[in-house]
């Protein structure tokens, strides 16, 4: 779970003239379309990016508790490999829990945190600037799906990115694929890139991490359409919508849906819209790997795996990569 765009507090009290161009279009043509679907990048204002963090401390979500155990335990061997010096660049930094791990193992000469929530970014660097008061940080808020021209303040150093948390399983093949050629764009060629990817795994171990037995997760959901009534003027009657999570084997991907429980009416941003009971919005996918599909998913954009690292039981798994140029011909 995660996501990338631009994100900042609004409170604009029946105004949707305010709210961001690109939130009003994606909702709008999500909520038309059919099968009806909306972008996950959508779910982090600030009250969705503090219910994700709730989400990493919940015993069924072992994604945060997992990653974290394997760059604590493989950090020398990381650093080894990685070198010292770099420019730390975190894409969808978040609350940045498990960045301490990385740099405090590598050495690097800046940090540099791109994350959809602008408060929340915010709060993320003063808390690491009193962790590590002499290092460099550059904080960005922005859109990383494309290349991002970075701090002239990190220099000449070479760039190590940190992409943790299996956020690229929220995105299918090609555009995952467009995510990591943009990462090489933005790092460039000789750089290295820390990447977590979850593991395919059963059903009854998946769909708890993503509808948990506290609710956090359907709160999380939920928000999505506090959200759009907020920012976009929305009259969506969110008591009437469910949580849903599921496994797409044939995909290898856990689905959240938010469910209607009865036919409903509802506007948006002056629009009428009505769903039956039963139908869903598509809000988010989370594909799995396996590890030879996770090489694989890297080399198709660029990056030469050069180290792997997983927990005992084999549930996710850490790769670092480096950048370089995709040949033409065997």
């Amino acid at each position: 779970m995660a996501a990338v765009g631009n994100a900042r507090k609004v409170d604009f009290h029946g105004d949707s003239s305010q709210a961001d161009p690109a939130f009003r279009a994606d909702v709008l043509a999500g909520l038309a379309a059919r099968p009806r679907a909306i972008p996950a990048r959508w779910f982090y204002d600030r009250r969705g990016s503090e219910l994700f963090e709730d989400i990493t401390r919940l015993p069924e979500y072992y994604l945060t508790r997992t990653e974290r155990s394997i760059l604590s335990t493989n950090a020398a061997h990381i650093a080894e490999l990685t070198g010292p010096g770099h420019a730390v660049v975190e894409f969808g930094s978040g609350s940045s829990a498990k960045t301490p791990l990385v740099l405090s193992a590598v050495a690097p000469s800046a940090y540099v945190p791109i994350d959809i929530s602008g408060e929340f970014l915010r709060d993320s660097v003063a808390m690491l600037a009193r962790q590590f008061p002499t290092l460099p940080l550059h904080p960005i808020e922005g859109n990383f799906m494309q290349r991002l021209m970075l701090p002239a303040g990190i220099g000449n150093s070479p760039r190590l990115g940190f992409f943790p948390g299996s956020t690229i399983g929220n995105m299918n093949a090609p555009a995952a694929v467009d995510l990591l050629r943009a990462m090489w764009d933005t790092l460039g060629r000789g750089s290295k890139l820390l990447i977590g990817i979850d593991r395919i795994k059963p059903a009854g171990m998946l769909i708890p991490a993503y509808d948990d037995a506290q609710g956090v997760t359907a709160e999380f959901n939920l928000n999505l359409l506090h959200r759009i009534n907020r920012e976009l003027c929305g009259t969506i009657p969110v008591a009437a919508f469910s949580h849903v999570a599921r496994w797409n084997d044939t995909e290898a991907r856990i689905e959240m849906h938010l469910e209607a429980s009865r036919d409903v009416s509802f506007s948006v941003d002056g629009r009428p819209f009505a769903m039956s009971k039963g139908k869903t919005i598509h809000t988010e996918n989370s594909y799995k790997y396996g590890p030879r599909d996770a090489r694989l998913l890297l080399r198709s954009a660029g990056w030469t795996p050069l180290g792997e690292w997983t927990d005992r039981e084999g549930l996710f798994g850490v790769l670092l990569a480096e950048a370089r140029t995709i040949p033409a011909a065997p």
